[in-house]
Order: C-alpha cells, then structure tokens, then sequence
C-alpha cells in the first residue's frame, strides 16, 4: 500500500514549470484519485 492509495488530489501545475497533465499522469501511478487538474501562468 502506497503513501497515496484511495487519497484524493487537486493538481496545480505551472506553465513555465511542471505543467498540470503531467503532473497527473505520474500521480495516477501511485494510486491516487485526481479530482482537479489544470495549469495556470503566476506571473
């Protein structure tokens, strides 16, 4: 059992960083439930 099977998670990537899909991708792997993912421009 991982640190984030059955958790529920809310991504905010960074569009010059990380953006938001691909954070979720990796997160899908660990078993979390994303139930919000975008990305955003903080200027």
């Amino acid at each position: 059992m991982g640190k984030f099977d059955g958790k529920k998670v809310v991504i905010i990537g960074d569009r010059d960083g990380i953006p938001g899909p691909a954070i979720e991708e990796c997160m899908k792997t660990t078993g979390a439930d994303v139930v919000f993912s975008s990305t955003e421009c903080f200027v």
